[in-house]
């Protein structure tokens, strides 16, 4: 297996971490007998030969030797080598001439896959044909050695992956070779009928969605949720996935974390993301998820539902009532998956408030929860009907206040609940006023409470943050944290803050010097005093400051006059986020929305991340901002959420988003 291993100069060679040297033991371990160095291997190879998708140098040496591993019988784990070799010649994978070249050299052995496809190890055979479709460039050939696995196949799981790798053949060959093409959709629709399971049937179904959507059948919602429950029906059942021993290694701990029923995942998400923007019938096949009589169906709708709501701002509330209703679910991991995505809805989340509530009611345990390090954090039922707005939150974060233990993070819900919330601001007010000023937590204490009474504008909580701002010692961890959330909480007071203006003027000086500035104006409404630090951080090009200086010049409207050249060089030059700032800050000082209005148009267009700072512009302009209005028209009529790269904050982005654009539209033809 490793002869000529040696004979590599694996030092001079790299990967992720510098110096290859260690590959070579990470090649032996992938042979070992002992499970736990198997895995700790497979962990290496994917950490550091083949990092966040990367390939190296090192890469490419080491598939003469992965290949020969794959080849041997006494191997275990072949299946999980063969799937790191689809990944590192993955044909969508890493770009550039070091990846073309490892996809030639497995395509210059792909003959060790057709060799796979029957090995007597069903889970080699189940990994084997993504890499045949993928290396073995002889479509002819690649078609009918998938045909003839189909015919002698007896593993469903095998069968799986068989009709996914023809789906894989049908979009990698079309429209070049029309013929193939054509034979693997008519295998696909063949598949998707009787005699064949209901498992088997649904990866058909999901492949013909991704490559021949005019070959689903018209009822495709209904017969796709009759399959998933007769498939339900006839699976055994599963055990829990952090049951049972295993390496605690990263590959270990994924493989325990994969949903108890990953297949059925799989299958249902193949389809939901081949329907793409069919929302409707996508909210019907999630219904049908969701009230489906076994619970791992209904678990997998449940995260399937938060993927949707993501991307879709429509047909969302059906499936969150739906959702509502699995947290009174026995199955613990079924409720938990609820909660999660609950959290995540904010105010989507409304119509599942009622379940929420009487969660929080009746079981008094849930409201607090632990956070990460085993430190309290408020529970997440209670946190979802916060974020829902639901003002029946506030009396039970109340008594959350008045207990014993507080979580840190019970402040971060308070803006979601409006002026609602007001009635906790003098136990807000009194926690801030008892947070250790030298504590090693500090910040994770502070922040949240002084954002939350700056949601509620608590103009009595000024002495309380003006300790903090005061108080903290130098040196401590974090103290520039707290002292831009303290100096921000005394901007959103404004003139009730007059007490800080000393404060305030001693931080012009200091890394806070731009928001000490934002919230001098705000209480002061000092050009003067303010001007000087603008134009110092607009004026140096390396600044980290210089889209906050500019946001301030635009609030200062036409004070900030003398900030105008700089703020017009600023438009014309820097990254789109930059650029947009500056223009609206040139549109608000000096009303020019002529010569920039193609700047943010264009960054609203190409550039979604500065879609809510030109809308607060155009809401903050009234009826000046006129000449958007037809922009954010439109995006309130976009079914799509603005941003796909904002990981979990998308539905929090966009929800802030939407909003700003209807406030700047009131009164203007809100559609």
């Amino acid at each position: 297996m490793f002869r000529g291993i040696d004979e590599v100069d694996w030092a001079s060679l790299r990967h992720a971490y510098g110096s290859a040297e260690d590959v070579p033991g990470l090649l032996r371990g992938l042979a070992s007998a002992d499970p736990a160095e198997r895995q700790t291997a497979l962990d290496g190879m994917y950490g550091a030969v083949h990092h966040e998708g990367e390939v190296y140098d090192s890469t490419l040496a080491c598939v003469p030797f992965l290949l020969a591993l794959v080849g041997r019988e006494e191997v275990r784990d072949r299946a999980e080598v063969v799937e790191f070799l689809v990944s590192i010649g993955d044909m969508d994978g890493a770009p550039g001439e070091l990846a073309a070249s490892v996809r030639d050299a497995l395509r210059a052995r792909a003959e060790v896959f057709e060799r796979l496809a029957a090995d007597a190890d069903p889970d080699v055979r189940r990994a084997a044909p993504a890499a045949l479709v993928r290396f073995l460039g002889q479509p002819p050939r690649v078609l009918a050695l998938l045909r003839e696995r189909i015919t002698v196949e007896r593993d469903d799981r095998v069968l799986l992956a068989l009709a996914e790798s023809l789906g894989l053949f049908a979009r990698r060959y079309h429209p070049a070779d029309a013929t193939h093409t054509a034979e693997a959709v008519r295998l696909l629709t063949e598949l998707s009928g009787p005699p064949h399971g209901p498992g088997l049937r649904l990866a058909a179904l999901g492949q013909l969605a991704e490559c021949a959507q005019d070959r689903l059948p018209a009822d495709l919602v209904p017969t796709v949720v009759r399959l998933l429950r007769d498939r339900s029906g006839q699976r055994a059942p599963v055990a829990h996935p952090y049951d049972g021993p295993g390496p605690d290694t990263l590959a270990g701990r994924l493989r325990r974390l994969r949903p108890s029923d990953e297949e059925g995942s799989r299958l249902l998400r193949t389809l939901h993301s081949a329907l793409g923007s069919r929302v409707p019938d996508r909210v019907a096949l999630l219904c049908g998820q969701l009230t489906s009589p076994d619970p791992l169906d209904r678990c997998n709708g449940v995260w399937m539902s938060a993927g949707l709501i993501r991307e879709w701002r429509a047909g969302h509330a059906e499936p969150v009532i739906l959702i509502g209703n699995q947290l009174g679910d026995e199955e613990a991991r079924l409720h938990d998956a609820a909660v999660a995505v609950l959290v995540e809805f904010l105010a989507l989340a409304a119509p599942a408030a009622d379940p929420l509530h009487a969660l929080v009611t009746y079981r008094p345990e849930l409201r607090i929860g632990h956070g990460e390090r085993g430190t309290p954090a408020l529970g997440g039922p209670l946190k979802a009907l916060a974020g829902a707005g639901d003002a029946r939150a506030v009396p039970v974060l109340a008594e959350v206040l008045a207990g014993p233990v507080v979580p840190n993070d019970l402040g971060l819900v308070i803006p979601h609940l409006g002026g609602a919330a007001v009635p906790l601001a003098p136990a807000l007010r009194r926690r801030l006023a008892r947070v250790p000023l030298d504590g090693p937590d500090v910040r994770e204490r502070a922040v949240p409470l002084l954002s939350a009474l700056a949601a509620l504008g608590d103009v009595e909580s000024t002495p309380a943050v003006l300790r903090l701002l005061r108080g903290l010692p130098d040196g401590l961890r974090q103290r520039d944290a707290v002292t831009a959330a303290a100096v921000r909480a005394l901007g959103v007071l404004g003139g009730a803050a007059a007490e800080a203006i000393p404060d305030l003027r001693g931080l012009l000086e200091t890394g806070n010097a731009v928001a000490a500035a934002d919230a001098l104006w705000s209480v002061t409404g000092d050009a003067d005093a303010v001007l000087p630090v603008l134009l110092r951080e607009l004026s140096d090009t390396g600044s980290g400051h210089r889209r906050h200086a500019a946001a301030v010049a635009g609030r200062m409207g036409p004070a900030a006059r003398p900030a105008l050249p700089e703020l017009r060089e600023m438009a014309a030059s820097g990254d789109a986020w930059e650029r947009a700032t500056a223009a609206c800050a040139v549109w608000r000082t000096a009303g020019e929305p002529e010569r920039f209005l193609p700047v943010l148009r264009s960054a609203w267009r190409e550039h979604p991340r500065t879609r809510t700072t030109i809308a607060e512009c155009v809401a903050a302009l009234g009826p000046a901002g006129a000449p958007l209005h037809d922009v954010l028209r439109a995006e309130l009529a976009a079914p799509r959420r603005h941003r796909g790269d904002s990981g979990g904050h998308r539905i929090r982005e966009d929800l802030a988003l939407l909003r700003t654009c209807r406030e700047a539209l009131a009164g203007h033809g809100n559609p």
